[in-house]
């Protein structure tokens, strides 16, 4: 797990149980976002761009959040990484069309550089497997970010 996130990640959804479900769904789903950009080894300023762009927009997080939680995910990128929590928790709470637009980020993330890095796709697989999202709709999101370039 990027430690940096998940301190920040178990300190944002420690008080108000209704408030914090909510918000923890929105930061985990950005604790992916992050380590899908950071996956390749290398940062390109189009990932950083749409990442924000797909964080503020998709789950409304302020800019504050949006800025700290992705320098924590900059500054930790040659941690371990261990998802489970986040996708677990994406898993259970999430209805299939959240998940299926989660792997949409996913893949215009790693396609924002035009370019995707067989670690990146093995990734998004690996998420999207994790959150049961089934192939077909993996593959729609695939084709629909790529179009959409």
């Amino acid at each position: 797990m990027l430690k940096a996130i998940k301190s920040f990640f178990e300190e944002k959804i420690s008080s108000d149980k209704e408030q914090d479900s909510d918000h923890a769904l929105k930061l985990a789903t950005a604790a992916l976002m992050i380590e899908m950009m950071l996956n390749d080894g290398e940062t390109h300023e189009a990932e950083e761009k749409v990442l924000k762009q797909r964080l503020r927009e998709t789950f409304d997080l302020s800019e504050d959040e949006t800025h700290e939680l992705f320098e924590l995910g900059h500054d930790e990128i040659k941690e371990a990484v261990d998802f489970h929590q986040f996708t677990t928790l994406i898993a259970k709470n999430f209805s299939q069309p959240e998940k299926i637009q989660i792997i949409e980020n996913l893949w215009a993330i790693a396609y924002a550089d035009n370019h995707i890095d067989p670690y990146e796709e093995l990734l998004v697989r690996r998420i999207s497997d994790l959150i049961f999202v089934n192939h077909s709709d993996f593959i729609n999101a695939k084709l629909r970010v790529i179009k959409s370039a």
